[in-house]
């Protein structure tokens, strides 16, 4: 199942998911792009994106308006649901209208590859940007082993090439895959201090012990966080 998480306050861009996308509002946009590969499910605190998500003929939950992340949200949907403790959910951003399906499909084969192993507590992907990309804080960067298991996230530029020109960065996607057991784990651990620095969740299962498992993919997605943003994407799409 496919759970987009639809927080209706932002700060930085207010009523973000229902931005205008080609004439359909954001999260309705992103739902319609990954609706082929599973079940979507909208979770929002927004009756209004409920009605709104009715009108496309796309389920909603509507969840509660104290949660502090968009992983804590899937989680409440997850429980409405009375989702089975094996089922894969993957969580995709409200934000992500242009993501494409291979990506998430790619993250959902992931994780059912991972499901048995309870030390990888979230699936999830980067692209290769290059060495200018590296230094928009709003890109965040992941640094992987030779397994591609994430060693740290963060918004600052890593790793820091001291000596000599780097430009492999690997950007880091806001997509994630669980199941519902390894989502129930993580929603019930503290939050981290590393994650409240860098306002990055992923950085709570790290932090406690658990491993990130990562896939390399191909895209010309991003994730929208600012007015800015929505301009440039809808400038690179021709919408």
């Amino acid at each position: 199942m496919i759970i987009i998480p639809a927080r209706i306050g932002s700060s930085r861009f207010p009523n973000k998911v229902l931005a205008d996308i080609g004439g359909m509002p954001m999260v309705i946009k992103t739902a319609k792009s990954v609706e082929e590969i599973d079940t979507v499910v909208i979770a929002t605190d927004s009756q209004e994106v409920v009605e709104i998500a009715k009108k496309y003929d796309i389920q909603a939950v509507l969840t509660s308006t104290g949660h502090q992340s968009g992983t804590d949200r899937i989680y409440e949907a997850a429980q409405k649901l009375n989702l089975d403790e094996q089922e894969i959910i993957i969580n995709v951003q409200g934000d992500e209208p242009f993501i494409e399906t291979e990506v998430v499909q790619a993250i959902y084969d992931l994780t059912k590859k991972n499901r048995e192993n309870k030390n990888i507590m979230m699936n999830s992907c980067y692209k290769t940007i290059s060495n200018p990309e590296a230094d928009d804080p709003n890109i965040v960067k992941v640094v992987t082993d030779h397994e591609d298991i994430a060693l740290y996230f963060s918004r600052a530029k890593i790793p820091y090439p001291r000596d000599h020109h780097f430009d492999n960065y690997k950007g880091h996607l806001g997509i994630y895959g669980f199941t519902v057991r390894s989502l129930k784990n993580f929603c019930a651990l503290n939050p981290a201090p590393l994650e409240e620095i860098e306002k990055l969740e992923q950085l709570r299962a790290l932090y406690h012990g658990y491993k990130v498992a990562m896939i390399e993919v191909n895209t010309e997605s991003f994730g929208i966080d600012t007015p800015e943003d929505l301009e440039k994407a809808l400038k690179h799409h021709r919408l």
